[in-house]
């Protein structure tokens, strides 16, 4: 968690540096604050607008290798044109001479809603107090309406999940990591991507990532896809990020994963045939109203056509939830 940085008197100094390095040379006090298999993210002060950055560059051993570089670049570039309070500001995109492409962006505060659910699920009173049922669907609207204005500029998210919705220490709510976004008339359009189970697992054991629960391992994005990114088909629109936003609403009032299973291929069956039960039977102790449980099984119909058709459409149902929570 980032703490808001202060204000201090020599950021607001009139003068600039007289010398002004290139690159990642213009950033003073880097320092480490998150890294992941593909991107490392520090933290930094910008002597020139005098306010602390996010820098996300790649890991050195891969800063070099083109697909890497063409990835982070697309990032930064869907990033920095999705320009919406949902969304990250991007200040600068650079090609630093020792460590690539990097970009920088707004340093956000708070923690992303995966680590709230596993505090929730562990029984801490505290965090479930913070973020009752209403303050956890509201943050997803807010993510939500990040994808409804990026569905309008014809980019596709594709990694909808807990970890990637940010809660500000103000209540701002942040759609982060735009890495795998499909953006209309690119090359995505003429691809179709097969998942590889067995490269897959390979990830999941890498990443050692948690369950809610803090047992095993959390098989990560897996989880959250919908059946046509499973199964490589040709219509990844909106839709499929609608079915993520709802794996991630029955995540959110029930404190359990509705499709998970004993390795990435059970969970990849359930996802594509299982029916799985509505929250508040998987949840009962929750008291999940019956409006929750039609808005998350709607959006979770294996069939594209049968869930919400556009997110907009989602986002109206959700602000329905909040309200009836809103009232408990």
């Amino acid at each position: 968690m980032q703490n808001e940085p202060t204000i201090i008197l020599s950021g607001t100094d009139p003068d600039l540096p007289r010398k002004l390095p290139s690159g990642l040379g213009r950033y003073k006090g880097r320092r480490q604050i998150g890294r992941g298999g593909n991107g490392v993210l520090e933290g930094a002060f910008d002597p020139v607008t005098g306010r602390t950055v996010a820098i996300k560059m790649l890991p050195f051993d891969i800063h070099a290798v083109p697909n890497e570089r063409r990835r982070l670049l697309r990032e930064a570039r869907v990033t920095a044109q999705l320009q919406h309070p949902n969304t990250v500001p991007v200040y600068e995109i650079g090609n630093d001479l020792v460590h690539g492409i990097y970009f920088t962006m707004k340093l956000i505060s708070g923690e992303n809603l995966f680590e709230i659910l596993k505090r929730i699920a562990t029984g801490d009173e505290a965090t479930e107090k913070a973020y009752p049922a209403v303050r956890r669907v509201s943050a997803l609207g807010g993510a939500c309406q990040a994808l409804a204005y990026a569905h309008a500029r014809g980019v596709i998210h594709r990694d909808v999940k807990p970890e990637n919705i940010w809660v500000g220490n103000f209540d701002e709510v942040y759609l982060l990591d735009w890495g795998t976004a499909k953006v209309w008339g690119s090359m995505d359009d003429q691809t179709v991507v097969r998942y590889d189970a067995t490269a897959l697992k390979k990830a999941e054991e890498e990443q050692q990532l948690q369950t809610l629960t803090g047992g095993g391992q959390r098989p990560g994005t897996p989880l959250y896809m919908s059946p046509e990114q499973i199964q490589g088909t040709r219509t990844i629109d909106e839709r499929s990020d609608i079915f993520n936003a709802g794996v991630c609403l029955y995540e959110l009032l029930a404190i359990r994963e509705p499709f998970r299973g004993a390795n990435i291929d059970q969970t990849f069956r359930n996802i594509i045939h299982a029916e799985v039960p509505p929250p508040s039977e998987k949840a009962p102790e929750r008291n999940i109203p019956k409006l929750a449980d039609e808005v998350v099984m709607r959006a979770l119909k294996k069939r594209p056509a049968e869930r919400y058709q556009t997110m907009r459409e989602l986002i109206d149902a959700i602000l329905d939830i909040v309200q009836l929570l809103d009232q408990d």
